[in-house]
C-alpha cells in the first residue's frame, strides 16, 4: 500500500516536471521563452560538419516578410504579406505543411522602403491564444487550434497611436492577464489591455527626454515619423518587490509600473537621434542594458530606489563599441555578445557586460570571420546569422572568438536576411522571405 501511494506521488509531482521541462523547449515568442534570446534546450550539436547540420524540411509560398516563426505545441506561427494581404499562419513542426492561414486585412505598403516586404511581428502564443501585431497597427488575437479572430484593434484607430516611420514592428508582450504594446500616442506611449478581450486596463504616458544640446527634436524624431513608438519589443522585468515593463521607445530606454502604468525612470543615452531604436532590451541583477547604431552606441544603467521611494536608472557606463542595429544581443557567463554596426555593415563583438571592457572583436580587416548579423543562444553555442545570410555556430568564450561551424542557406534571395535564428526542439529555423528552412540540430543520442 505504502509502495502504491508512493508511485502515485512521485507521478503527481513528475507531470508538471516533465511539462515545464516541454514547454521549456518551445519558443513561444519574439526571443524565446524569456525574451533573452536564449533557450534552456540540451542535447544539441556542438560542431557542425562543413556542410552545416542536416535539412529536416523547407517549405516556400509562405509570404513575403521578416517575421521570425514562434514555436509551440507542435506548430509554428509566422506572419507575411500574400498578394496583397497580412496573414498570419501556422505550419505543422513536423513538415511544415500549412495548418490554416487568416487574412488580417490589406498589407501597408507605404512609407520607406526598407522592410515593405511583410511583417516584422513574431506572434506571442499564450495558451489557446495567439497575439500578432500588423505593419498598420493591427492588434489580433486569434485562436491557436484554428486561427479564427477573438478580438481585434488598431493602435492607431482606438489609441491615437502614431505609425513610426518603418511601420509597427513590435512583438506583443503577455504577462498574467494583460497584453502590452506601444501605440506610441501623445496620451498612450504604452497601454495594457485585458488579453481575454482586449478592453483597455491602462495607458502609460512616458515623458519626452530632454533633447541634446546639438540636435534638433525634428532630427531625433525622425525614425519614429513623431511617433515615440520605436522598433523594440518590451520585456517584464522584477526589481526590489516592484513588476514593471520596460521599453525601448523612440526616445529612451524607459521602466512602467505593471499594475497602473505609471512611468518610473528613464534612460536616453542608447536612444539615437534618429529614433530607429529596434533591439530589445537586457536586464540582469538589477542593471539595464540598451543599444542602437547611427552614432549612438548602447548603455548600462543600475536601477535603485531613492529616498522618496521612486525608481531611479543612473549610468554605469556608456559605450560606442556596441551600436547593435536590429540584430539583438544576449548576455552568456557576464558577457555581452552582439553586432556592432548600422546600415554600413559591422561585425560581432564580445564585451564585459557589467565594465563595457572589450574582451575582443571582429573588426580588424584580417579576421571578418563574423560581419554584422542576429544572434540567439542555446546549449553553449551561440547561433549567429550575418545578413548576408550565413549560418555560424560558436562556442562563447570571454577570450577569443571560436567557431565551431558554418553553412550557408541554399537559395538566399537578394534581401538581408534579418529574421533571427530561432531554435525549438532540436530544430534550428531560419526564414528567407516566402521560404522557412528547418535544420536538424539535435545531437545523436550516445
Amino acid at each position: 500500500m505504502k509502495r502504491t501511494v508512493l508511485t502515485l506521488m512521485l507521478v503527481m509531482f513528475s507531470v508538471p516536471f516533465f511539462i515545464m521541462q516541454s514547454e521549456a523547449l518551445d519558443w513561444p515568442q519574439w526571443q524565446g521563452p524569456d525574451r533573452n534570446a536564449i533557450s534552456k534546450e540540451q542535447g544539441l550539436l556542438q560542431e557542425w560538419t562543413a556542410d552545416g547540420p542536416p535539412l529536416a524540411w523547407k517549405i516556400d509560398g509562405i509570404g513575403g516578410g521578416y517575421s521570425a516563426p514562434s514555436i509551440a505545441d507542435g506548430r509554428i506561427f509566422g506572419m507575411s504579406s500574400r498578394g496583397g494581404d497580412e496573414v498570419v499562419w501556422a505550419l505543422s513542426e513536423k513538415d511544415g505543411s500549412e495548418l490554416w492561414a487568416t487574412k488580417l486585412g490589406p498589407a501597408l505598403t507605404e512609407g520607406m522602403p526598407q522592410g515593405k516586404e511583410g511583417p516584422g511581428c513574431t506572434p506571442t502564443v499564450d495558451g489557446d491564444r495567439l497575439y500578432v501585431l500588423g505593419l498598420g497597427g493591427d492588434l489580433v488575437c486569434l485562436q491557436v487550434k484554428d486561427g479564427e479572430i477573438v478580438w481585434r484593434c488598431n493602435l492607431i484607430k482606438d489609441f491615437g497611436g502614431v505609425l513610426p516611420t518603418w511601420r509597427y514592428n513590435e512583438s506583443p508582450l503577455i504577462d498574467g492577464g494583460k497584453l502590452i504594446c506601444t501605440p506610441g500616442a501623445p496620451d498612450a506611449t504604452l497601454i495594457a489591455l485585458n488579453k481575454l478581450n482586449g478592453e483597455l486596463i491602462w495607458k502609460s504616458v512616458v515623458p519626452d527626454p530632454a533633447p541634446p544640446a546639438q540636435a534638433s527634436q525634428t532630427n531625433r524624431r525622425g525614425g519614429g515619423g513623431g511617433s515615440s513608438a520605436a522598433y523594440a519589443s518590451a520585456i517584464a522585468i522584477d526589481f526590489d518587490g516592484v513588476r514593471q515593463y520596460v521599453q525601448f521607445t523612440s526616445k529612451a530606454l524607459v521602466g512602467v509600473s505593471a499594475e497602473d502604468g505609471k512611468f518610473l525612470w528613464q534612460y536616453d543615452r542608447p536612444a539615437n537621434r534618429n529614433g530607429i531604436n529596434c533591439s530589445t532590451p537586457i536586464y540582469q541583477d538589477g542593471f539595464v542594458f540598451a543599444a542602437s547604431a547611427y552614432g549612438a552606441g548602447g548603455g548600462l544603467a543600475k536601477l535603485s530606489k531613492d529616498a522618496d521611494g521612486g525608481i531611479k536608472a543612473e549610468e554605469v557606463y556608456h559605450t560606442r563599441d556596441m551600436e547593435n542595429h536590429h540584430g539583438g544581443m544576449i548576455v552568456v557567463d557576464g558577457a555581452l555578445y552582439g553586432a556592432n554596426g548600422g546600415n554600413s555593415g559591422g561585425y560581432l563583438i564580445c564585451l564585459d557586460f557589467k565594465t563595457g571592457q572589450i574582451l575582443w572583436n571582429e573588426r580588424d580587416q584580417d579576421k571578418r570571420r563574423a560581419s554584422k548579423g542576429a544572434i540567439a543562444f542555446a546549449d553553449n553555442r551561440i547561433y549567429y546569422r550575418t545578413e548576408e545570410g550565413v549560418m555560424l555556430l560558436l562556442e562563447p568564450s570571454r577570450e577569443e572568438y571560436i567557431e565551431r561551424g558554418r553553412f550557408e542557406q541554399p537559395g538566399r534571395s537578394n534581401l538581408p536576411a534579418w529574421p533571427h535564428p530561432v531554435i525549438a526542439n532540436g530544430k534550428l529555423y531560419l526564414r528567407d522571405q516566402d521560404v522557412l528552412f528547418c535544420y536538424d540540430v539535435k545531437a545523436a543520442v550516445k
